[in-house]
């Protein structure tokens, strides 16, 4: 007899039929959760205080750690939920950024968690942690849309006059800047862009084309899991100075404190 495949939340999922999925973490000793409602609301036919009821149960062995969690509902209407134990991504990520990649590969039905992504990107999962790579970024049209597994931002600085006399130098301007169309609304995203405009920060929806690369000065991923996480080298180009910029940093301090206010009991 094979036993199951229980070594990932990935792993277990493909072990499943088709269906549709949502992946976020705990907070406060396994009781509350980043944008709850929202990552329920992936699930066409979930009845939120029945899941509830059950998450309180599963996590209780979990506590007074923190555990990562796939909540899935299959396309004949059954509901799973999986849990593992957070295994905190390392401080030197937060503090150094990591290094990505770009990939040929895209979601056939944005708008849609689907499981099938899993199988689809399983080569290209394997392959980055060979490599030692942190993420891949999908490609359309020569346009970078989103992270495999996140969602990505990036800042290109622009000049802008001051309206002095001829001569008198220009003011930098800040822009953030994220792909709009072709993209899973991550959970975490929605509540990055409401941090940054909330400190006066801009934010337009433009996807990256491949060939503006070595202009971008600043750019991170986001996810339930992992937050923002800093990006420093896309495929060969290096990002900025090639370390976390001023702006991710002080982003990656306002979502910390948004976590800590907004977290939904479960």
């Amino acid at each position: 007899m094979t036993l199951p495949d229980m070594s990932s939340l990935d792993a277990i999922t493909r072990q499943l039929p088709d269906g549709y999925y949502s992946t976020f973490r705990t907070y406060a000793a396994c009781t509350r959760v980043i944008g709850l409602s929202a990552h329920l609301r992936r699930l066409p036919d979930v009845d939120a205080s029945t899941l509830h009821r059950n998450l309180l149960l599963l996590l209780e062995p979990y506590r007074p750690g923190e555990a990562r969690v796939r909540v899935m509902e299959t396309k004949q209407g059954k509901f799973y939920i999986a849990l593992e134990h957070l295994k905190p991504l390392p401080r030197e990520v937060y503090e150094k950024g990591v290094r990505v990649e770009t990939v040929a590969l895209y979601r056939h039905d944005p708008r849609t968690k689907s499981t099938a992504f899993i199988s689809i990107s399983d080569a290209e999962r394997k392959h980055i942690t060979q490599t030692g790579l942190f993420e891949a970024l999908l490609v359309k049209n020569g346009k970078i849309l989103e992270g495999m597994t996140s969602n990505f931002f990036y800042s290109i600085r622009t000049e802008q006059s001051n309206g002095r006399q001829p001569g008198a130098k220009s003011k930098r301007e800040e822009i953030l800047c994220t792909a709009q169309r072709g993209i899973l609304f991550g959970v975490t995203r929605s509540m990055v862009i409401r941090a940054t405009r909330g400190r006066g920060v801009e934010v337009r929806y433009r996807a990256l084309k491949l060939d503006q690369l070595p202009a971008v000065n600043e750019a991170f991923i986001t996810s339930s899991s992992r937050g923002i996480v800093p990006v420093i080298q896309i495929d060969s180009v290096l990002v900025g100075q090639g370390r976390p910029g001023p702006m991710t940093r002080k982003l990656m301090t306002a979502y910390e404190g948004y976590v800590l206010k907004h977290a939904e009991k479960i």
